[in-house]
């Protein structure tokens, strides 16, 4: 299977046979400051280890487990702080999106939309931020296997949308925790379509704290390194300055000088293999 080129602003390029893109930023947009500390110093280290960098952010977490949580800033304020740091420091951003009237909204503002693993199967969903027109990254569900992506995949060319990304974010196993079968990556690299590792969502204990869900940062670096090995096309990744303090999921975010061995190490595999 051809590997496809999946073209981001700032002449980034997704592929699964070229040097691989960091995704990264905080879970949620905690406030405009935090997030513009945060996108100024992943790019700093991104510029600095020559590695091209889109920033992550979500304005809303819909899904969080208590009803208590924190969510975010709201897609009007939120997207207002992604706009500006796009052109403050003049890097692509991705968001996420929950229902179908997010879509055309976050897509006035975003390089790519991107389709939460809860919602992976959502037909409607999916044909929303196709029509878009915006690359559309699409977390595979915990619920299903590498192999069921190919039906999700379908769904956004059938709407006309063959910019198209998946991501692994691990898969349940038993109550409250995820694993990684690393096959999966193989399997849905068939598809020719950029794939995408999610090394801090697969170190996740949903729901693992009660009221709250937990997880396991130190297991990070080994995961994605174990993917950098397999072949990726981006490494995707929730940083935090302080992730102890972070308002959403801080157990399983990593810091900035963690965030930077991991990086450098990962290039390291990425360029050996490609």
């Amino acid at each position: 299977m051809q590997n496809k080129k999946i073209k981001i602003s700032s002449g980034i390029v997704l592929s699964n046979g070229l040097p691989f893109v960091v995704i990264a930023g905080p879970c949620v947009i905690e406030s405009e400051r935090s997030a513009f500390a945060l996108a100024g110093k992943l790019k700093k280290i991104t510029k600095s280890l020559k590695v091209p960098f889109i920033f992550k952010a979500s304005y809303d977490k819909a899904n969080r487990s208590s009803v208590n949580s924190y969510r975010g800033p709201g897609i009007e304020d939120g997207l207002k702080i992604l706009a500006k740091i796009k052109e403050e420091f003049q890097i692509p951003v991705l968001t996420d999106v929950h229902d179908e009237s997010q879509a055309a909204m976050a897509a006035r503002v975003v390089d790519i939309i991107q389709i939460p693993a809860f919602l992976s199967r959502q037909t409607d969903l999916i044909k929303a931020c196709a029509k878009t027109g915006k690359p559309v990254n699409i977390k595979k569900g915990q619920f299903l296997a590498p192999q069921d992506m190919f039906n999700v995949i379908k769904k956004c060319e059938y709407y006309g949308n063959k910019n198209i990304s998946l991501t692994e974010r691990g898969a349940s196993f038993g109550y409250n925790n995820l694993v990684v079968d690393f096959r999966g990556l193989e399997i849905m690299k068939q598809s020719g379509y950029p794939v995408i590792f999610d090394a801090t969502h697969s170190v996740q204990l949903p729901g693992g704290a009660g009221n709250k869900s937990s997880g396991n940062r130190e297991f990070v670096l080994p995961l994605a390194k174990a993917a950098a090995a397999v072949g990726i096309a981006a490494l995707f990744l929730e940083v935090h300055e302080n992730p102890d303090k972070a308002l959403s999921d801080g157990a399983n975010s990593v810091n900035f000088k963690y965030f930077e061995e991991i990086i450098k190490k990962v290039k390291t595999i990425d360029e050996v293999i490609k």
